[in-house]
């Protein structure tokens, strides 16, 4: 076996039969990325691109919790709290090209989204090749929660979700389970975890001209009904409103107690962040590629960071000093200026992220 490592082990890179394998290595923090780690996957992923003994890359967690859950969201605050714009525009830009890379990678990724897998999970998981859910994964896109924005090409699955279903997991950051995820588009197979060790042994043994589909296949296991799609009627219904207050109203005039309890979570949340994420997820649906969307989102979590006082709030109250009790700026959706999303829509980072 292959072995290179990190100093510190928080990405493991090892090439064996065939099989490029990187696991995040941070598992009590349920493999959360930060730049270090963002830079020796692309490393490896360089590496393995032109080396004829790798023909398909496994990508996995460390530990029983979780994929990854997301950014290091504790180093962002530091940075954005301490004004180093700098290192903000690092972390995107490094982790965007991240997430491009695994959707274009010309040798197969296979991406095992076991367990807690959101936000930055979601951008290296959700753009492989192969995605595999299991029976205790849990995928969401939770940024408005922080008063923020989907990103790392989120707003991209997003936006090619069944119906209106991209606009409510946007807006709410509700969790999803393997039958969601399957059913959103987030991810293609679900495999139990009993069977993943077989699945690697598989895939490192394989029999031409066995592709990596054909044996993930082999694991394969059919979900329960995804509430996703039990919920389609007043999802589609109320998050087809041509905008938040009239979702709103959908919501509060349908008989489905998860309407109301969704109504009731989305007048918590931070005006801003939900009233741009709309607008995010709708002209995503427009665009033509990944690559455009990562360009999109980037100017948003730009804007966000450096012109909203609502992200390191929402940080400070989620994760910071765990009082649940943001004080979002402005408070209220009366209180939003009218040209705010379009604001946000014009602003031009620099550098760019293209």
């Amino acid at each position: 076996m292959n072995a290179q490592r990190s100093d510190d082990d928080e990405v493991l890179a090892r090439a064996w039969r065939g099989v490029g394998h990187l696991t995040l290595n941070r598992p009590r923090a349920i493999n959360a990325v930060d730049v270090g780690m963002i830079r020796r996957i692309a490393i490896a992923l360089d590496r393995w691109e032109h080396d004829s003994d790798v023909d398909l890359v496994l990508l996995d967690g460390a530990g029983d919790r979780g994929f990854c859950a997301g950014g290091d969201v504790r180093a962002l605050y530091e940075s954005v709290v301490a004004g180093r714009t700098d290192e903000v525009h690092t972390f995107f830009l490094e982790e965007y090209a991240l997430n491009h890379r695994i959707a274009t990678y010309p040798k197969p990724i296979v991406a095992i989204a076991d367990g807690v897998t959101m936000g930055g999970g979601i951008g290296l998981a959700g753009h492989a090749r192969i995605r595999i859910v299991t029976e205790r994964s849990q995928l969401a896109m939770p940024e408005t929660r922080i008063g923020f924005t989907p990103d790392v090409g989120g707003s991209w699955l997003l936006g090619r979700a069944p119906g209106r279903v991209g606009e409510y997991l946007g807006l709410t950051g509700a969790t999803m389970d393997a039958a969601d995820a399957l059913y959103a588009g987030f991810a293609d197979h679900l495999v139990p975890v009993a069977h993943l060790s077989a699945l690697e042994e598989a895939l490192q043994y394989r029999a031409d001209p066995s592709s990596p589909t054909e044996l993930v296949l082999l694991f394969d296991e059919s979900p329960e009904r995804s509430n996703l799609e039990t919920w389609r009627p007043w999802i589609d219904d109320a998050f087809s409103a041509d905008d938040l207050d009239g979702i709103l109203h959908r919501l509060r005039q349908r008989w489905e107690p998860e309407a109301h309890a969704t109504a009731d979570l989305l007048e918590a949340s931070a005006p801003t962040a939900v009233t741009v994420t709309l607008e995010a997820v709708r002209r995503a649906r427009a665009l033509p590629s990944l690559r455009a969307a990562l360009a999109q989102e980037y100017g948003l979590v730009m804007w966000f960071a450096t012109t909203q006082p609502d992200l390191a709030e929402g940080i400070r109250a989620q994760l910071v000093d765990k009082d649940r009790s943001p004080s979002w700026s402005p408070a209220h959706r009366a209180d939003l200026p009218p040209g705010r999303v379009a604001e946000a829509f014009a602003y031009e980072p620099s550098p760019a992220l293209w």
